[in-house]
């Protein structure tokens, strides 16, 4: 009896498939046929305000879409069956291919490099999708809580930066686009002064270390030192806000709610002169801090240049020149005479005047993009953040590489670090505001709603340690600034 070969077996299962194939697309199209006839008879029944003739010629472009892709899906099936078939062979054949069967060498070395790239494409989904799991199993096996306590509403711009007193009373200090600043208080969320003696808009406010004197720095190309004397009103009785888990997801609107003119209150008290006015500068004052002791600060500019003033009389003591793009922060060490200045050159870089005759300069290229701000920590570190959407920690001792890299999806605004809990507060512009500990991991997240966080972009954050109801704020492009009340577990920040 004579064997087949494989070609011919091979080429009549083909033909038989073709066949079937064929056969089906008939059934499928005299089907479809029938379908079609029952649907034109229930369209005659309904109610409908188009025209039967526009209904009719839908059903029919509908149907011609169906029918399209009941075929794909046939030939579909068929080719996987092929697929099959052919591996099968290529599995039996594997060990007896001689080196003149080209067409199934070339089968198969395609094949093999198809199946390759097809596992790394799945090795390469399952660590993402893996990752995403591990890292929500590990936010919510101890979880923090967040509770929005106060809203502090009354510019009529956004809010650039925000600071707390170092001294008694302890009140808030925001500054704004709309060329003002205020003074809040924590625990009523009335202003309880105002300052406007700026021509431009107020781009950052820092309070002395140990007197009642607030520094402002100004689009107007100058920095302000003015005198302040607050009295505090009666706290008035806190409403009951529920706890919000920090992880909180919720995100139901981007709409601008109490977006009002915000006059702010009629009754606060305004102060229009300061004591001090410190020039210089040849472009927008973007930062300005106080250095350790109180009689000196410095300035950073978009003229790409940091100046360092004497408070007394006013004058410049230094100009600390170097960055070759503009200024974004700077920064000063609680402890020591170091400063850090930030810019949009990539870099951040490190002034030391602890040595009055010696003043060293370090410069880091940690980032990709704009550096948006480095602060010091009360150890011996600085943490920097980027709009190439990382931050990064820095031992002082030893700068060439970071010792720990956080990793987001936004860009990243002026942080602040937490005193007492040395937790990492990142400002985003995507409205959310995240919370990590100094060796990169994930604490929390504030929550954000149609309800209640920001709505805008978030410019600045700031802690507070002297506070029982609010030690955490956030202030940013919605015109209003907020206090939080942040509890982590100790044994997620032990984590």
């Amino acid at each position: 009896m004579p064997v087949e070969s494989g070609s011919s077996a091979s080429s009549r299962q083909a033909k038989q498939k073709r066949k079937s194939h064929s056969l089906s697309i008939r059934r499928t199209n005299s089907t479809e046929q029938e379908r079609t006839g029952l649907q034109r008879e229930m369209l005659e029944g309904q109610d409908s305000k188009l025209p039967l003739s526009l209904r009719s010629n839908l059903l029919d472009l509908f149907g011609q879409i169906e029918r399209e892709f009941e075929n794909l899906y046939i030939e579909n099936i068929e080719l996987r069956r092929e697929i099959e078939t052919l591996n099968d062979r290529l599995t039996a054949e594997g060990q007896t291919i001689d080196g003149g069967d080209l067409t199934k060498g070339a089968l198969k070395a395609k094949a093999s490099h198809s199946t390759s790239q097809l596992s790394q494409k799945l090795k390469t989904t399952y660590k993402a999708s893996t990752s995403k799991i591990v890292s929500s199993f590990k936010a919510t096996t101890s979880r923090a809580v967040c509770q929005l306590v106060k809203e502090y509403v009354g510019h009529r711009d956004g809010i650039w930066d925000l600071s707390v007193t170092r001294t008694q009373p302890v009140v808030l200090g925001t500054a704004s686009a709309d060329h003002s600043a205020m003074l809040w208080s924590i625990e009523t969320g009335k202003c309880l002064l105002k300052y406007l003696g700026h021509a431009g808009s107020v781009n950052s406010i820092k309070f002395h270390p140990t007197e009642q004197m607030a520094l402002t720095a100004s689009g107007d190309q100058t920095a302000h030192i003015w005198r302040y004397t607050v009295q505090l009103p009666t706290p008035q009785p806190v409403a009951d806000i529920s706890q919000t888990p920090c992880d909180d997801d919720i995100d139901f609107s981007d709409k601008d709610e109490a977006d009002g003119d915000g006059d702010g209150p009629s009754e606060c008290p305004s102060i229009r002169v300061s004591s001090t006015t410190l020039r210089s500068h040849q472009g927008v004052v973007i930062a300005a801090d106080w250095l350790v002791g109180g009689k000196q600060v410095v300035t950073a500019s978009w003229d790409r240049a940091a100046n360092l003033y004497d408070v007394e009389t006013s004058e410049l003591v230094h100009s600390l020149t170097g960055h070759d793009q503009e200024l974004t922060h700077c920064c000063t060490h609680p402890t020591q005479r170091l400063v850090v200045t930030s810019s949009r050159d990539t870099t951040f870089r490190l002034w030391d005047f602890r040595d009055p005759s010696i003043h060293s300069v370090n410069v880091f290229q940690g980032h990709t993009d704009t550096v948006t701000s480095a602060v010091f920590t009360v150890g011996d570190n600085v943490v920097s953040g980027s709009d190439d959407r990382t931050v990064k920690v820095w031992d002082l001792k030893n700068m060439r590489s970071p010792i720990a890299t956080i990793r987001t999806d936004s860009a990243v605004n002026r942080i602040s670090v937490s005193v007492n809990q040395r937790i990492i507060a990142l400002p985003h512009d995507n409205r959310q505001v995240r919370l990590f500990d100094m060796s990169g991991v994930r604490l929390a997240r504030l929550p954000r709603s149609n309800r209640q966080g920001h709505r805008r972009m978030v410019c600045c954050s700031a802690w507070c340690e002297d506070n029982s109801s609010c030690n955490l704020f956030s202030c940013g492009f919605d015109r209003q600034a907020i206090g939080w009340n942040i509890n982590i577990p100790a044994l997620l920040q032990e984590k």
